[in-house]
């Protein structure tokens, strides 16, 4: 019997047995060396995953910076109102710490990292709305009566509040009193759940995967391996080893440096590197899994392999129409409930996002379609100039229309004759002598 079988039987691999696994499979990871009890992806901690942070940060300026407007709808039509004290905390200072910018994106990052977001409502003594303060989401906690609870249906008598962790004192909060949006996708419509929650098996993976690579050029890009060797050594002498080991081989210091084997000893390498695990499509995999369930199109992620200059513009309407625009939605509506009062509401005052800053086209576009809406008698000049930031102009407001468009009724009456034999008697003007009646024979 020789070293290397006697070492092979000490390892325990004299029988070697082939493991099929799928890229998917976590168990990859620990066949790797990756330890993925430790991995923690919960909360914000999955913001440490570059795919995420990309995500939350693309949908959180997406949101932030659409202007937002309070519009009335009555029997002439909708109109665009500018005077309203809510309105001017929301497109411009919520509170005197942050701009609306900022609010927003703090509402929406929260959104996309816990499922829910909050905002407190500030009051003055006289009922006024003064100042509206983002919330963490994760020291607020929805309850119900214990009734509907056990019933598991809510009625108008069902009771509801918030309570808020100020880190001193549990704060019970009415539901006027907060704004609660609600991420993702709802299973009773009281509570949202949260996309990282339910992909945490995915997120786990792309945190591995990073740290994978983490270690992997830590090690100075070597191998791992096996010690083959003859004899028998204790738990302490095999730690002292292998610490002497790697401090002389690993590390990007000792890359492409002779290590130095004692007399008996063998090392023998793992096959298994990065394309053998095909790490390179899992980690691919992981990312288009993640990007999807945020709604993400690949072409925000810098990912232009499969884009088009076509299919990016098409894409990008898309973005607005699929993700962006339930967001928007639940926002407007929970403003117009909890911000405007019963009147106002009932009068046809509601909020909505202006999404011209991301469906914006190009300037020949734009102008192509202003002419178009003028010219079919559906636009003034001056809503145009408006939507350019341009000032009105004289004689602006009125609609245009091409004369030779006439109803109906009235086609084939300008081939009439003139005069006497003309539109009073329905008689027709012959159609070989065009205009010589009003300008005479030369």
């Amino acid at each position: 019997m020789n070293i290397k079988t006697i070492a092979r039987r000490w390892l325990g691999i004299e029988n070697r047995e082939t493991l099929e696994l799928n890229v998917d499979d976590r168990r990859l990871l620990e066949v790797l060396g990756i330890d993925i009890g430790d991995v923690n992806v919960k909360g914000k901690n999955a913001l440490k995953i570059d795919t995420v942070y990309a995500c939350v940060r693309i949908r959180s300026e997406s949101v932030a910076k659409l202007p937002l407007k309070i519009f009335r709808e009555d029997e002439s039509g909708i109109q665009m109102q500018t005077r309203h004290s809510v309105l001017q905390l929301l497109r411009l200072r919520p509170n005197p710490y942050m701009s609306a910018y900022d609010f927003w994106k703090c509402i929406e990052a929260q959104n996309n990292t816990y499922g829910n977001a909050y905002a407190s409502i500030e009051f003055d003594q006289r009922g006024r709305i003064v100042g509206l303060w983002p919330m963490d989401a994760s020291r607020v906690k929805i309850w119900v009566d214990n009734d509907t609870r056990a019933s598991g249906i809510m009625t108008n008598r069902s009771s509801l509040w918030y309570e808020v962790n100020l880190g001193y004192e549990l704060r019970k909060v009415q539901p006027h009193e907060i704004l609660h949006f609600k991420g993702g996708i709802t299973l009773d419509g009281i509570v949202g759940l949260s996309a990282l929650d339910m992909l945490k098996g995915t997120l786990e993976n792309g945190a591995s995967a990073n740290k994978f690579v983490n270690n992997f050029y830590k090690q100075g890009l070597q191998a791992k391996g096996i010690i083959q060797y003859v004899g028998d050594l204790d738990e302490k002498a095999k730690k002292n080893f292998r610490d002497k080991f790697e401090t002389m081989s690993s590390g990007l210091s000792n890359s492409h440096r002779v290590a130095l084997m004692p007399v008996g000893y063998q090392f023998v390498p793992i096959a298994l590197n990065m394309h053998d695990a095909q790490f390179l499509e899992n980690n691919q995999l992981t990312i288009r899994q993640i990007a999807a369930s945020f709604g993400i199109k690949m072409h925000q992620l810098n990912d232009l392999s499969r884009a088009t200059h076509s299919n990016v513009a098409e894409q990008q309407r898309e973005f607005y129409t699929d993700t962006l625009q339930p967001i928007l939605t639940m926002y407007e509506q929970e403003l117009t409930y909890k911000l405007l009062l019963d009147d106002e509401i009932h009068d046809g005052f509601f909020f909505r996002f202006n999404v011209d800053a991301i469906l914006r086209s190009d300037i020949k576009t734009r102008y192509e379609a202003y002419r178009i809406g003028v010219q079919g008698g559906f636009l003034t000049p001056n809503e145009p100039r408006a939507l350019e930031n341009l000032p009105p102009k004289e004689g602006g407001d009125q609609l245009l229309v091409n004369g030779s468009v006439v109803p109906i009724t009235e086609a084939g009456k300008a081939y009439q004759a003139k005069g006497g034999g003309g539109a009073g008697t329905g008689e027709k003007d012959d159609p070989n002598k065009g205009s010589q009646g009003d300008t005479g024979k030369t």
